[in-house]
């Protein structure tokens, strides 16, 4: 059984997981697609889904291809959960995606995790909390706004804070000190 910060996880449940993952990536033609897009951009029709039609251009934060990616490795140790997570270049090629069907919320809310890839996990959940209704005052939220845009590039990340703020202000949600 493998202990992963507080979970027990089966090889069972994992090999079950891995299946359905499968799966779901397999659900189309299975045709990959050589070359670079057309223009710089993908699009949905020629290259979703990207582990199916461009598998080349699917990497592991770690750099791992998804053919390196195998239940075996996962189960002997030689993965970890951060040999696998997602890259920014990966949302961005699926924001792509989704501006090509027409679903720029979709795109957006993809570049935003993009972005989001940069900023350590725990203080992910930091900021998290701060922007909680009533945790932060209107000082402490532009702060971290601009801790976004300066330490981390994360650009639409800081916006949507400071929209937060703007909301917060409006509806009476800040903390007073």
């Amino acid at each position: 059984m493998a202990e992963t910060k507080g979970l027990n996880v089966t090889p069972d449940q994992i090999a079950e997981a891995v299946k359905r993952v499968m799966t779901a990536l397999q659900g189309d033609s299975g045709k990959t697609v050589s070359g670079k897009p057309s223009g710089g951009k993908l699009d949905a029709g020629r290259d979703y889904p990207l582990a199916i039609k461009r598998p080349d251009l699917v990497k592991s934060a770690g750099g791992m291809g998804l053919d390196e990616i195998t239940l075996e490795k996962v189960i002997s140790g030689k993965i970890q959960f951060d040999d696998v997570k997602t890259r920014p270049e990966t949302l961005e090629f699926q924001a792509q995606i989704a501006d090509s069907v027409g679903r720029p919320r979709l795109a957006s809310n993809l570049r935003r995790a993009a972005e989001m890839t940069r900023i350590p996990d725990a203080r992910v959940l930091e900021m998290y909390n701060a922007l909680r209704p009533y945790r932060s005052t209107k000082q402490e939220l532009l702060d971290i706004a601009k801790e976004l845009e300066t330490e981390y590039k994360a650009n639409i990340c800081a916006k949507l804070v400071r929209e937060a703020v703007e909301a917060y202000e409006k509806r009476g949600r800040l903390r007073q000190d």
